[in-house]
């Protein structure tokens, strides 16, 4: 039977990185809006890396993958194609959302961008380490592109359902539902990096 690593240093980074985030929520008194547009942050990055990650891929597979209700190949074209529908889809996805939040959620006070800054300095860091980590397992797995590209629509809408909810019920709760965030990413992280959905490259 295969064993898969439930907590590997990418795992321990994720980790690290939301902690510090909730101790700065915390230690700051940032409002609900600040902490909706830094979770907001983090999405950028887990799609810009995913997009980054997509066009790095030297050998992939396209099974069950279509475009246009149309089978594809693992061409190079195949590739760019939905690297960048990815990045067009993703992105729009996330200006809807930050036009949801910036009507729905208001600052008590002035926005810091600094706290925006850090916050998405924090996940940076974390999200470039974890690229680099994925970079190595796909030069030695190789990954089906189209899970590849849906795979962070999984992880972060149940993240920020999370956090909308909490932000709903008031700053009280705000915390309780960090934590769940938290624990929300840790097991999508883990889901995605432990399930046998590649085979391996062949040399």
């Amino acid at each position: 039977m295969k064993k898969y690593l439930l907590f590997d240093s990418s795992t321990f980074s994720l980790l690290i990185s939301n902690v510090i985030i909730i101790v700065l929520a915390l230690v700051q008194k940032w409002d609900v809006a600040t902490v909706l547009w830094v979770y907001w942050m983090q999405s950028i990055i887990i799609g810009f890396f995913q997009f980054l990650r997509i066009l790095s891929l030297k050998n992939f597979s396209t099974e069950n993958f279509t475009i246009n209700n149309k089978p594809v190949g693992a061409t190079p074209g195949t590739k760019l194609f939905t690297a960048f529908f990815f990045l067009l889809h993703f992105g729009f996805f996330h200006f809807i959302y930050a036009i949801f939040i910036f009507n729905f959620f208001k600052s008590t006070n002035p926005f810091d961008f600094t706290y925006l800054f850090l916050g998405g300095l924090v996940f940076f860091i974390n999200h470039f380490f974890s690229y680099w980590h994925n970079k190595i397992v796909d030069r030695q797995k190789m990954q089906n592109i189209g899970q590849l590209t849906f795979s962070p629509y999984a992880r972060i809408i149940p993240m920020h359902l999370i956090i909308i909810f909490g932000a709903i019920l008031g700053q009280a709760s705000l915390v309780i539902f960090l934590l769940l965030k938290t624990l929300i990413d840790l097991v999508m992280h883990i889901y995605k990096h432990q399930i046998p959905n590649y085979q391996k490259v062949s040399s």
